[in-house]
């Protein structure tokens, strides 16, 4: 579909195009640097609108007016001289049900809008709208509290507890994906919280990297929130470095520890070298070899049947460590081999629930695993 969107450059009208181009559809882009007269080329093709252009933050009240009351009614002109009644969306605002200069524009262009009631035309009044590439220091205290975050700069809350109602961009760019296909058009799921709140959960962010946490993913606004200040990164701060500990059989490093769901790891191990021979009450590991070859052999503890399981980077499986089993992980190869291990628990030093037993396989009987 040839797909007019106007607002091209601001944050929203940037997500949507993104989406809007892999999904096969032709794009036409009108920003404020493109003339009337493109506009007008536009509305002789377009066969859907999104109108996401306008004024909030203008240099003198009168751009409000001419930014948005206005440019909506030069927009809905333009399809008309081109005899075009396709359908129209309108990413209005909240503040159109305020009596105030901006709200009162987006007010008269809604009303601008319903007036042609020969188009199919949907209005969405949203709130807050966050998500990557908004402004920061702009409109969006998200935006700012993120980049600030990201860029190790103070947090300001002038109104610690005012209420936000925030609805992600992702979610917006969803639901006009679907009235875009001619779905009938949904609530767009919203998110409350005051501004002490979100600032102090953004503010824990950057200490992830330092104990290796991740932000609780089962909480949908805190995940969308972690997403949007990953966006603020800096480029040359992508990268962090682990705590490895290394000796002459390899190298151990913690990568990621979750909260209530286990921890990861690597463990390299080189060749000719034997790690492992513990067993644990209650703790279980997944081990996946992803580089190299070797063995992992389990015991019982009070048996002397040894299984062996062959592993090998050439074909990733899985293999399970469960309680009450001692076990070692063998390099049989001529390099470095290197497995990722999830853990059910944190590390914890003065619990480790890990007791040395050695494998012995010289004296025990041997039983091939599954593997």
């Amino acid at each position: 579909m040839k797909v007019l969107v106007t607002g091209a450059g601001g944050f929203i009208g940037k997500n949507l195009i993104a989406t809007l181009k892999v999904s096969g559809h032709d794009v036409f882009e009108y920003h404020h640097a493109v003339g009337l007269e493109t506009l007008e080329n536009f509305c002789g093709e377009c066969e859907f609108v999104f109108h996401l252009a306008g004024v909030n933050r203008p240099e003198s009240l009168d751009e409000f007016t001419t930014g948005n009351e206005r440019f909506t009614a030069e927009l809905v002109n333009c399809l008309e001289r081109a005899q075009n009644n396709c359908p129209i969306v309108f990413a209005s605002s909240v503040q159109a049900e305020l009596n105030n200069p901006y709200g009162q524009s987006k007010l008269a262009s809604e009303e601008i809008l319903r007036a042609h009631s020969a188009r199919r035309t949907l209005i969405y009044r949203l709130p807050n709208v966050f998500g990557k590439w908004c402004r920061p220091n702009y409109n969006s205290a998200i935006a700012t509290f993120c980049f600030n975050a990201a860029h190790n700069l103070p947090l300001k809350v002038n109104d610690p507890a005012r209420e936000m109602t925030l609805v992600y961009i992702d979610n917006v760019i969803k639901e006009f994906m679907r009235v875009l296909d001619g779905e009938e058009p949904q609530a767009i799921p919203t998110y409350k919280k005051n501004l002490q709140e979100l600032a102090k959960l953004i503010q824990s962010f950057p200490k992830c990297r330092a104990d290796l946490s991740i932000p609780d993913q089962t909480d949908t606004l805190t995940a969308k929130l972690y997403s949007t200040y990953q966006s603020y990164l800096p480029e040359n701060n992508f990268a962090y470095a682990l705590t490895m500990h290394k000796d002459e059989r390899g190298s151990f490093s913690e990568f990621v520890r979750t909260n209530g769901q286990g921890q990861f790891s690597a463990n390299v191990i080189k060749p000719h070298i034997t790690k492992g021979n513990h067993w644990h009450h209650s703790k279980h590991e997944k081990f996946l070899v992803v580089t190299g070859e070797g063995v992992i052999r389990f015991r019982q503890i009070f048996s002397d049947k040894v299984f062996e399981y062959r592993v090998s980077g050439e074909r990733h499986e899985v293999v399970e460590i469960p309680p009450g089993y001692t076990h070692s992980i063998e390099n049989t190869g001529e390099t470095d081999m290197t497995v990722i291990i999830w853990a059910n628990e944190n590390f914890n030093p003065s619990v480790p629930d890990t007791y040395p037993m050695k494998i012995n396989i010289d004296s025990a009987q041997v039983n091939g695993g599954a593997l």
